[in-house]
């Protein structure tokens, strides 16, 4: 199976698609009573009450020729020296127009509207088309890739009819849900199903889908998923399929992340996302034991570089439990916890540290500065053995490694020259070349600090060791056993 964005773009071969990775993240409530709504009797009014809110978009990108005049071909095709010698002679010799469609949602009286940020990217121009037949051009305000939105603005002389966000949160799987949009280039098209699955992940930092069997196909891109209120409870993006055509799993960006991705760029034309500056993992049952914790959840600091969270005294190891007031279950819920905090904001942060809880007071910066910034490259290691310890050749570090690797001079660890494929280590990700830092939270500089770092484990009653690896510049924590 293939995912799909489902916007439309004339001419092109129907297979055609952007392909994206699907991870699952399913939470649904159980035993709470809930009363059941009977299925509409009609969709006829409410799509006649908000089917003027919607509206169609066609894009014009101006794509240049090559520079030769000739065909594209792949490099080392056995056409390749043929066009290089001869050219094509019917081949265009200068830019040419593309087309694009998708759909959108008026969202206010004055002309701001909603569509999906792959709808209109690289377009020169943007054209609206609405119930009435009435065209307007429209300018972009902003666009977030992250979440795949975008906001347009047009000028109407008269008042637009729109439509409001309502609440994603209290959707349940199985309420009855209506998809509007412009599939397959037909136009103002309705579809109706129901809510199949919540809180679907794809791809994204900030993903939060709703999962509907309403049909939705290439072209319905940025339209709108509304509940039975008319609200606008998700924004129509990608579809999951071998073929590039409606099999009923669509995916919806649930309107509490739209809603306040579309309030940034209409103020600020950007977004203005919190940042806490720590690199973090999951807690898994195998890395709660090793740590001795009672339950596996919260969000594991790996490395605390320069930032919010190093001032505010947050360390490496540290179980971030609780956020601005909100328990964290794992690392997606702070991800997401943290983006929609106001950038500037002093936030109570409460960790677990050597099994005690600390609460700390961080004042948060703004991720868009902070991303970019360069990590080091990993170089291979010609590191000398020293000695076998769980799977792995051990050796320590020399100052020649440290040079290769872009180390501190006082950097200190044991380098994986080898490991055994066999292993639980190799099983976990480890490969040679990974740097372990500490065991049992506590620095080694030699294999004898790890082995002691094994004993103590062992001693305590413990089945596994956690141990902090560096990759590329990147740190994570692996639990292996001790047994």
């Amino acid at each position: 199976m293939t995912l799909h964005k489902p916007a439309l773009r004339p001419g092109a071969v129907a297979g055609t698609v952007w392909a994206l990775a699907l991870g699952l993240a399913l939470a649904i409530g159980q035993g709470v009573p809930v009363e059941a709504r009977a299925a509409p009797e009609s969709f006829a009014d409410l799509a006649e009450r908000i089917s003027p809110s919607v509206v169609n978009i066609t894009t014009t990108t101006t794509v240049a020729a090559p520079v030769d005049g000739g065909p594209i071909v792949p490099e080392g095709s056995p056409f390749e020296d043929f066009f290089r010698e001869f050219g094509n002679p019917n081949a265009p010799r200068g830019p040419r127009r593309s087309n694009a469609l998708g759909s959108g949602f008026v969202i206010s009286e004055d002309g701001y509207i909603v569509t999906n940020n792959h709808v209109i990217e690289g377009a020169d121009e943007i054209s609206i088309e609405f119930f009435s037949g009435e065209t307007l051009d429209a300018e972009l305000v902003g666009t977030d890739p992250k979440t795949d939105i975008a906001l347009l603005k047009v000028e109407s002389e008269t008042p637009l009819p729109f439509v409001n966000f309502g609440n994603s949160d209290v959707m349940r799987v199985g309420d009855w849900v209506m998809a509007m949009g412009n599939p397959l280039g037909q136009g103002f098209s309705v579809s109706a199903g129901i809510v199949s699955a919540r809180n679907r992940e794809l791809s994204g930092t900030y993903d939060d889908f709703i999962q509907t069997d309403a049909a939705i196909n290439r072209g319905n891109s940025g339209g709108p998923l509304f509940n039975m209120d008319g609200e606008v409870i998700g924004v129509n993006t990608a579809i999951l399929s071998p073929n590039g055509g409606s099999i009923g799993i669509g995916f919806s960006m649930a309107s509490n992340v739209v809603s306040k991705v579309v309030g940034q760029l209409k103020e600020f034309g950007e977004t203005r996302r919190g940042w806490l500056g720590v690199r973090i993992q999951d807690v898994t049952p195998d890395v709660a034991e090793a740590m001795g914790l009672a339950d596996a959840k919260g969000a594991l600091v790996t490395d605390v570089p320069d930032g919010p969270a190093k001032d505010g005294g947050i360390l490496s190891g540290d179980v971030i439990t609780s956020f601005d007031g909100a328990e964290v279950a794992d690392t997606r819920e702070l991800v997401r916890r943290v983006g929609d905090a106001d950038v500037g904001k002093a936030v109570r942060v409460i960790v677990l540290r050597e099994g005690s809880s600390q609460t700390l007071l961080v004042t948060l910066g703004r991720r868009e500065l902070a991303e970019g910034e360069p990590v080091p490259a990993s170089v291979e290691s010609t590191e000398p053995v020293e000695q076998d310890v769980l799977g792995m050749t051990l050796g320590t570090l020399t100052d020649d490694i440290r040079s290769q690797m872009n180390l501190p001079a006082d950097s200190e660890g044991l380098l994986i020259s080898e490991i055994d494929e066999t292993s639980e280590a190799f099983g976990k990700g480890l490969r040679a070349g990974d740097l372990i830092t500490e065991a049992g939270q506590q620095k080694i500089a030699s294999v004898a600090d790890f082995e002691a770092r094994i004993d103590e484990a062992k001693e305590a009653g413990r089945k596994s060791l956690l141990l902090l690896i560096r990759r590329d510049g990147d740190p994570r924590f692996v639990a292996l056993s001790v047994e």
